[in-house]
Protein backbone atom coordinates (compact mmCIF):
# COMPACT_ATOMS: atom_id res chain seq x y z
CA UNK A 1 0.00 0.00 0.00
CA UNK A 2 1.01 3.55 -0.90
CA UNK A 3 -0.06 6.23 1.54
CA UNK A 4 0.87 9.95 1.01
CA UNK A 5 1.64 11.35 4.46
CA UNK A 6 0.80 15.24 3.61
CA UNK A 7 -1.54 16.45 1.53
CA UNK A 8 -3.81 19.13 1.70
CA UNK A 9 -7.94 20.21 1.13
CA UNK A 10 -9.75 23.78 1.35
CA UNK A 11 -13.00 25.08 1.27
CA UNK A 12 -12.89 28.44 3.03
CA UNK A 13 -14.23 30.85 0.84
CA UNK A 14 -11.61 33.69 -0.69
CA UNK A 15 -8.89 31.28 -0.15
CA UNK A 16 -6.81 31.66 -3.00
CA UNK A 17 -6.68 27.86 -2.73
CA UNK A 18 -9.82 26.43 -3.02
CA UNK A 19 -8.56 22.00 -3.37
CA UNK A 20 -11.59 19.89 -2.47
CA UNK A 21 -11.25 16.26 -1.59
CA UNK A 22 -11.82 15.43 -5.23
CA UNK A 23 -8.93 17.06 -6.51
CA UNK A 24 -6.07 15.76 -4.45
CA UNK A 25 -8.07 12.20 -5.27
CA UNK A 26 -7.74 12.02 -8.81
CA UNK A 27 -4.08 13.20 -8.23
CA UNK A 28 -3.39 9.95 -5.73
CA UNK A 29 -5.67 8.03 -8.87
CA UNK A 30 -3.27 9.13 -11.44
CA UNK A 31 -0.23 8.23 -9.13
CA UNK A 32 -1.57 4.93 -8.26
CA UNK A 33 -1.91 5.99 -4.48
CA UNK A 34 -3.43 4.67 -2.15
CA UNK A 35 -4.81 7.18 0.30
CA UNK A 36 -3.45 10.22 1.58
CA UNK A 37 -3.13 12.15 4.77
CA UNK A 38 -5.50 15.68 4.23
CA UNK A 39 -5.49 18.54 6.22
CA UNK A 40 -6.45 22.16 5.74
CA UNK A 41 -4.50 25.26 4.95
CA UNK A 42 -5.78 27.14 7.70
CA UNK A 43 -5.06 26.57 11.43
CA UNK A 44 -8.04 26.22 13.44
CA UNK A 45 -9.66 27.67 15.51
CA UNK A 46 -9.83 30.50 13.82
CA UNK A 47 -12.36 33.25 12.85
CA UNK A 48 -13.55 31.72 9.37
CA UNK A 49 -17.51 32.91 9.83
CA UNK A 50 -19.68 29.74 9.23
CA UNK A 51 -16.60 27.32 7.83
CA UNK A 52 -15.24 25.15 9.99
CA UNK A 53 -11.76 23.79 8.66
CA UNK A 54 -11.53 20.69 11.35
CA UNK A 55 -15.13 19.90 9.63
CA UNK A 56 -14.06 20.00 6.24
CA UNK A 57 -11.68 17.47 6.97
CA UNK A 58 -13.58 15.35 8.71
CA UNK A 59 -16.74 15.44 6.27
CA UNK A 60 -13.66 14.39 3.34
CA UNK A 61 -12.60 11.10 5.38
CA UNK A 62 -16.22 10.32 6.20
CA UNK A 63 -17.24 10.55 2.34
CA UNK A 64 -14.13 8.99 1.79
CA UNK A 65 -13.32 6.62 4.48
CA UNK A 66 -11.06 4.25 2.26
CA UNK A 67 -9.08 7.12 0.51
CA UNK A 68 -8.66 9.79 3.04
CA UNK A 69 -7.06 10.01 6.73
CA UNK A 70 -7.44 13.49 8.52
CA UNK A 71 -5.02 15.31 10.71
CA UNK A 72 -5.94 18.30 12.75
CA UNK A 73 -3.70 21.36 11.71
CA UNK A 74 -4.00 23.75 14.95
CA UNK A 75 -2.98 27.02 16.55
CA UNK A 76 -1.13 25.87 19.67
CA UNK A 77 -1.12 29.82 20.75
CA UNK A 78 -4.77 29.19 20.75
CA UNK A 79 -3.89 27.05 24.26
CA UNK A 80 -6.55 25.33 26.10
CA UNK A 81 -9.12 25.67 23.08
CA UNK A 82 -6.53 23.79 20.75
CA UNK A 83 -5.66 21.16 23.38
CA UNK A 84 -9.60 20.53 23.57
CA UNK A 85 -10.36 20.61 19.72
CA UNK A 86 -7.01 17.82 19.47
CA UNK A 87 -8.43 15.63 22.21
CA UNK A 88 -12.03 15.56 20.83
CA UNK A 89 -10.79 15.27 17.39
CA UNK A 90 -8.29 11.99 17.94
CA UNK A 91 -10.87 10.55 20.22
CA UNK A 92 -14.45 11.23 19.09
CA UNK A 93 -14.10 12.68 15.24
CA UNK A 94 -11.87 10.30 13.92
CA UNK A 95 -8.68 12.30 12.99
CA UNK A 96 -5.67 10.13 13.62
CA UNK A 97 -2.56 13.35 13.99
CA UNK A 98 -1.57 16.79 14.60
CA UNK A 99 -0.50 19.81 11.97
CA UNK A 100 1.67 22.76 13.05
CA UNK A 101 2.67 25.19 10.90
CA UNK A 102 4.85 27.42 12.95
CA UNK A 103 5.53 29.94 9.96
CA UNK A 104 1.38 30.96 9.82
CA UNK A 105 1.27 31.85 13.69
CA UNK A 106 4.77 32.65 14.46
CA UNK A 107 6.13 30.57 17.16
CA UNK A 108 8.96 28.83 17.72
CA UNK A 109 8.35 25.29 18.26
CA UNK A 110 9.78 24.78 21.18
CA UNK A 111 7.41 27.28 23.05
CA UNK A 112 5.60 26.68 25.60
CA UNK A 113 2.41 26.05 24.09
CA UNK A 114 3.19 24.33 20.93
CA UNK A 115 5.31 21.94 23.54
CA UNK A 116 2.46 21.63 25.32
CA UNK A 117 0.19 20.64 22.82
CA UNK A 118 2.50 18.26 21.44
CA UNK A 119 2.65 16.01 24.28
CA UNK A 120 -1.47 16.14 24.47
CA UNK A 121 -1.18 14.08 20.99
CA UNK A 122 1.99 12.24 22.50
CA UNK A 123 -0.54 11.06 25.28
CA UNK A 124 -3.15 10.27 22.35
CA UNK A 125 -0.21 8.43 20.33
CA UNK A 126 -0.69 10.01 17.57
CA UNK A 127 2.20 11.75 15.61
CA UNK A 128 2.53 15.52 15.26
CA UNK A 129 3.53 16.97 11.89
CA UNK A 130 5.47 20.37 11.39
CA UNK A 131 5.99 21.89 8.33
CA UNK A 132 9.94 21.97 7.95
CA UNK A 133 11.68 24.48 5.50
CA UNK A 134 13.30 27.54 5.23
CA UNK A 135 11.32 29.68 6.47
CA UNK A 136 11.73 31.49 10.13
CA UNK A 137 10.32 29.25 13.03
CA UNK A 138 10.56 26.07 10.54
CA UNK A 139 14.41 25.66 10.22
CA UNK A 140 15.27 21.94 11.34
CA UNK A 141 17.16 23.07 14.20
CA UNK A 142 14.15 24.84 15.44
CA UNK A 143 11.95 21.69 15.06
CA UNK A 144 14.52 19.42 16.66
CA UNK A 145 14.50 21.23 20.05
CA UNK A 146 10.90 20.70 20.30
CA UNK A 147 11.10 16.94 19.81
CA UNK A 148 14.05 16.52 22.08
CA UNK A 149 11.43 18.35 24.78
CA UNK A 150 8.91 15.61 23.73
CA UNK A 151 11.12 12.47 23.51
CA UNK A 152 7.64 10.37 23.59
CA UNK A 153 6.05 12.00 20.51
CA UNK A 154 6.54 10.92 17.19
CA UNK A 155 7.79 13.95 15.29
CA UNK A 156 7.61 14.52 11.31
CA UNK A 157 9.72 16.91 9.87
CA UNK A 158 7.26 17.79 6.56
CA UNK A 159 9.69 18.46 4.05
CA UNK A 160 12.69 17.21 5.74
CA UNK A 161 14.19 20.95 5.94
CA UNK A 162 12.99 21.96 2.29
CA UNK A 163 15.77 23.17 -0.44
CA UNK A 164 18.24 24.91 1.83
CA UNK A 165 18.48 23.01 5.13
CA UNK A 166 18.03 19.13 4.24
CA UNK A 167 21.32 18.46 5.76
CA UNK A 168 20.28 19.93 8.96
CA UNK A 169 17.61 18.02 9.08
CA UNK A 170 19.53 14.48 8.34
CA UNK A 171 22.04 15.26 10.96
CA UNK A 172 19.47 16.48 13.51
CA UNK A 173 17.03 13.31 12.76
CA UNK A 174 20.49 10.72 13.24
CA UNK A 175 21.01 12.56 16.91
CA UNK A 176 16.90 12.45 17.85
CA UNK A 177 15.37 9.12 17.71
CA UNK A 178 11.71 10.52 17.95
CA UNK A 179 12.21 12.58 14.31
CA UNK A 180 10.75 11.41 10.98
CA UNK A 181 11.47 12.80 7.91
CA UNK A 182 9.06 13.41 5.37
CA UNK A 183 10.19 13.54 1.47
CA UNK A 184 7.53 16.34 -0.23
CA UNK A 185 8.64 19.11 -1.82
CA UNK A 186 11.92 18.46 -1.11
CA UNK A 187 13.90 18.48 -4.32
CA UNK A 188 16.79 16.38 -4.18
CA UNK A 189 16.00 12.47 -4.83
CA UNK A 190 19.44 11.59 -3.91
CA UNK A 191 18.90 13.15 -0.37
CA UNK A 192 15.99 10.48 0.48
CA UNK A 193 18.90 7.94 0.34
CA UNK A 194 21.60 9.83 2.46
CA UNK A 195 18.34 9.76 4.93
CA UNK A 196 17.46 6.26 4.21
CA UNK A 197 21.69 5.49 5.36
CA UNK A 198 21.65 7.86 8.04
CA UNK A 199 18.38 6.91 10.26
CA UNK A 200 17.20 3.59 8.86
CA UNK A 201 14.59 3.22 6.08
CA UNK A 202 12.36 2.73 9.49
CA UNK A 203 12.08 6.75 9.52
CA UNK A 204 11.66 8.14 6.51
CA UNK A 205 7.97 8.65 5.00
CA UNK A 206 7.27 8.95 1.04
CA UNK A 207 4.65 12.80 1.44
CA UNK A 208 3.90 14.90 -1.96
CA UNK A 209 2.24 17.69 -0.04
CA UNK A 210 -0.55 18.05 -2.71
CA UNK A 211 -2.17 19.22 -4.82
CA UNK A 212 0.57 21.84 -4.76
CA UNK A 213 3.19 19.52 -5.67
CA UNK A 214 2.66 16.70 -8.22
CA UNK A 215 2.01 13.56 -6.30
CA UNK A 216 3.09 11.51 -9.52
CA UNK A 217 6.10 13.69 -9.81
CA UNK A 218 6.97 13.01 -5.79
CA UNK A 219 6.52 9.58 -5.68
CA UNK A 220 8.91 9.13 -9.00
CA UNK A 221 11.43 10.94 -6.88
CA UNK A 222 11.70 8.10 -4.63
CA UNK A 223 11.51 6.08 -6.85
CA UNK A 224 14.70 7.99 -7.95
CA UNK A 225 16.66 7.33 -4.96
CA UNK A 226 17.11 3.54 -5.69
CA UNK A 227 16.01 2.56 -1.83
CA UNK A 228 15.46 -1.59 -2.82
CA UNK A 229 12.29 -3.14 -2.53
CA UNK A 230 12.30 -3.57 0.77
CA UNK A 231 13.39 0.02 1.89
CA UNK A 232 10.61 1.53 -0.32
CA UNK A 233 7.96 -0.52 0.86
CA UNK A 234 8.90 0.81 4.84
CA UNK A 235 9.17 4.78 2.91
CA UNK A 236 5.65 4.47 0.69
CA UNK A 237 3.40 2.98 3.24
CA UNK A 238 4.55 0.71 5.94
CA UNK A 239 6.25 3.34 8.41
CA UNK A 240 3.20 5.70 8.50
CA UNK A 241 0.98 2.63 8.96
CA UNK A 242 3.06 1.91 11.62
CA UNK A 243 2.66 4.97 13.29
CA UNK A 244 -1.19 5.29 13.17
CA UNK A 245 -1.70 2.17 14.39
CA UNK A 246 -0.73 3.37 17.77
CA UNK A 247 -3.39 6.22 17.77
CA UNK A 248 -5.49 5.41 20.49
CA UNK A 249 -8.99 7.27 18.83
Amino acid sequence: MIIDSHTHIEGLPGCPWLDPPEMILGLIDEADIDKAIVMTYVDAPGSFGEYDPLQYVQDAFEKYPDRLIGYARLNPLEGQKSKELLIDCINNRGFMGLKLHPYGYRALPESSSTLELMKVAADLGAPTLFHCGDEECTLPIQVARAAAAVPEAPVILGHMGGYFHVDAAIRLAKRIPNIYLETSAMPYPYKIQEAVDAIGPERVLFASDGPGCDPKLELFKVKLAKLGREKEKLVLGDNIIRILNKVKG
